[in-house]
């Protein structure tokens, strides 16, 4: 059993979730598109869905499947979104845009009645902080915004390197930061959204609702207590 086998495993599971006529939010990165496939089947079976995606590559991805893309500059709302984590922990706090589609996963989460994370075991750990905690920059404000994440105890890099950086599908830059365990996220949150010039963070806190999670092909779900 691969790390492979538990994503699509976690994927196939919350792909139940989405019922006739529901408007989903797509995920970006490896799980996500696992959940995408799968859904692509359903839709070939009849399951009759549209979706908004967090990428452009899950845009693409969902259109090459049959599944039918909306542009979400025209959608306010969103029946259920699903996309994987980076970490997640028993709080159901969440570590989330090593696909570098943060940004517009916390959008889509936000627009959403419901989120899902999907993951393999080894996302699930006990306390958020040991994943890279991305911050999507806006270009103009770079070296500010560095300065401001290193006051905050940060260790910066900007992904992809000075020489060729990542951009986002807005063009925007990331910061990678590493802060070690987070000891009060909800500060931490307060703090990176305050920053101005930094459009968007990571830091999963409120938005997700249930987490499925698998490892060694066993399938576990925690749900938010209501």
């Amino acid at each position: 059993m691969t790390a492979d086998d538990d994503k699509r495993a976690a994927a196939h599971a919350a792909a139940e979730d989405v019922a006739d006529g529901m408007l989903v939010g797509l995920g970006t990165g490896s799980t996500a598109a696992f959940l995408i496939a799968r859904l692509g089947e359903r839709v070939r079976s009849g399951l009759k869905i549209r979706a908004v995606a967090t990428s452009q590559r899950s845009a693409d991805l969902a259109r090459e499947v049959g599944i039918k893309v909306l542009d979400f500059a025209d959608v306010a709302a969103v029946d259920l979104v699903i996309d994987g984590a980076d970490e997640i922990d028993d709080r159901l706090y969440a570590i989330k845009g090593a696909g570098g589609a943060m940004l517009r996963e916390k959008i889509v989460a936000a627009s959403a009645a419901r989120m899902i994370v999907i993951a393999d075991g080894s996302k699930r750990v006990d306390r958020i902080g040991a994943a890279k905690l991305p911050v999507e920059v806006l270009p103009f404000a770079y070296r500010f915004v560095r300065r401001m994440l290193g006051n905050l105890g940060a260790e910066v890099v900007l992904r992809g390197g000075a020489e060729l950086p990542y951009r986002t599908d807005q063009g925007n830059l990331v910061l990678d930061c590493h802060f070690g365990a987070i000891a009060d996220p909800q500060a931490l949150d307060a703090a990176l959204s305050a920053i101005p010039g930094g459009l968007g963070h990571g830091l999963f806190l409120r938005e997700v609702g249930s987490a499925i999670i698998a490892e060694h092909g066993q399938v576990t779900r925690v749900d938010r207590p209501v």
